[in-house]
């Protein structure tokens, strides 16, 4: 049964924030110290590659190099998501015909080979480059580098109390289900694996899911 509405799995998430412990107030603290670092060493060594799909998306399809949509993070704060634009700038305009396509159940939309993603759009999802420009989100404390993926608003008003929960941290580039599966995995096991990181994180998982994630990012499983 879902919350309907964003108050309440807000109010869930504040809650769960309210009942932290000084161990995992240390943690967070040292954690957005990695995140500023981290972040900023990737920007810097990452950007020639985003200048080059920068200059290739202009090339190769009309519209904006980003696309910026509104995301839910911390305790429910709503913030600029950005990525790479890797579909046709009419895109949100045709999700309605495709809604019967979906390959996914409950609050998302999934489609294998979704006809709106630009050949070069296909690329960039498949190794995960369209999501670059959010170490931009990480840098300014939108999101962190290691954390459950942000939803969008419209998600969040069909979550029950499960999956609010997933809300009391921020979120993150990648997470348990990005280095287990991505897509591939249903919606329940993508919940399933947040909770796993809610009861786990550390900095030590969050380094070990920071390792893992090149090399699945270059198999590319479950990227579409």
């Amino acid at each position: 049964m879902s919350l309907r509405g964003m108050s309440e799995p807000v109010a869930i998430a504040n809650e769960r924030l309210h009942q932290l412990t000084p161990r995992v107030i240390t943690y967070r603290k040292r954690k957005r110290i990695l995140d500023i670092v981290g972040s900023a060493a990737l920007l810097i060594v990452l950007f020639p590659l985003m200048l080059v799909m920068g200059i290739l998306i202009k090339l190769t399809s009309r519209g904006s190099v980003f696309y910026k949509s509104p995301r839910v993070g911390l305790c429910g704060k709503t913030f600029p998501f950005y990525k790479f634009r890797s579909m046709y700038v009419d895109a949100d305009k045709r999700k309605d015909a495709l809604l019967e396509q979906n390959e996914r159940e409950g609050p998302i939309f999934k489609m294998r080979n979704d006809p709106r993603v630009t050949p070069i759009g296909r690329f960039m999802r498949k190794y995960s480059i369209d999501e670059l420009p959010q170490l931009i989100n990480v840098f300014v404390g939108h999101m962190s580098l290691v954390g459950p993926r942000p939803p969008l608003p419209r998600e969040v008003e069909e979550y029950d109390e499960y999956m609010a929960e997933r809300l009391s941290v921020r979120p993150g580039l990648t997470c348990y289900w990005q280095i287990m599966g991505r897509s591939d995995l249903t919606f329940e096991e993508w919940m399933e694996l947040d909770h796993r990181y809610l009861n786990e994180m550390s900095v030590w998982v969050d380094l070990k899911i920071l390792l893992k994630t090149p090399l699945a990012v270059l198999r590319g499983d479950g990227a579409y």
